[in-house]
């Protein structure tokens, strides 16, 4: 790591996390206590309001903040990635909003770091796919409103099917997105593929998020679950 990028990181972690000793800063990036104590000084010399001493630990004010857009060549990169990815595989509006989000970026970087993003040498090919897209706007948008989602939809065995549902996440697995909800004709949660509603409509109606209806307990019932096989398979694997 650069020391400037690590002049930024100890900022980051002191806004993160608090208080934090110069052993505890030195074991998360990787570097001596005596290094930290001569970036402190130096973070201190430039203007960084950084309270506390050697022996006690250090904290930044509760109202301190960075300047904006004080980005490592990595973050940059990982920055025009992500929106490559976006425009490549994402519906057309939100890919938009990638190439705008990044020209307000790129717009206020100093020259030295323009080539990252100019040249990125990790990139997602802009063959933009309709169909991986399909549905995918008015899908984020309800799960964003919290509005009711109509489907029509077709199961891998071509059974079509009308379900009403409450859109919690969108998901993309690298060949196809999926979209995790709330069933009302199930009464449970369900995945669906975007690319196999046959039509969408948005409905006025709105939800709220509840308990054991949220993603959140999605996620915790996918997480019991790979607890339960991962715990099978130990057993499968006993002499």
């Amino acid at each position: 790591m650069r020391r400037a990028d690590r002049l930024f990181q100890i900022v980051q972690l002191l806004r993160g996390r608090g208080t934090m000793t110069a052993a505890s800063l030195g074991a998360e990036l990787g570097v001596s206590e005596r290094t930290i104590y001569r970036d402190m000084r130096d973070l201190t010399l430039s203007g960084v309001p950084i309270e506390g001493e050697a022996g006690i630990g250090y904290a930044l004010p509760p109202n301190f903040d960075l300047p904006p857009l004080m980005f490592t060549e990595d973050e940059l990169q990982a920055l025009a990635l992500g929106a490559s990815m976006v425009e490549a595989f994402a519906d057309e509006a939100l890919a938009a909003e990638a190439r705008r989000a990044l020209s307000k970026v790129h717009a206020v970087l100093p020259t030295r770091l323009k080539h990252a993003i100019d040249q990125p040498e990790l990139l997602a090919p802009p063959f933009h796919r309709k169909d991986l897209a399909a549905h995918l706007e008015p899908l984020r948008k309800a799960a964003a409103a919290r509005n009711k989602v109509q489907l029509t939809y077709l199961d891998q065995h071509d059974d079509e099917s009308e379900r009403t549902v409450r859109p919690l996440g969108l998901y993309f697995w690298g060949k196809a997105w999926t979209l995790t909800a709330w069933c009302e004709l199930r009464e449970d949660f369900r995945t669906f593929r975007p690319d196999r509603i046959q039509a969408i409509s948005v409905l006025a109606d709105t939800f709220e998020d509840e308990p054991d209806k949220s993603l959140e307990a999605f996620l915790a019932r996918m997480a019991e679950r790979r607890r339960r096989h991962r715990e099978e398979d130990e057993r499968a694997a006993r002499p």
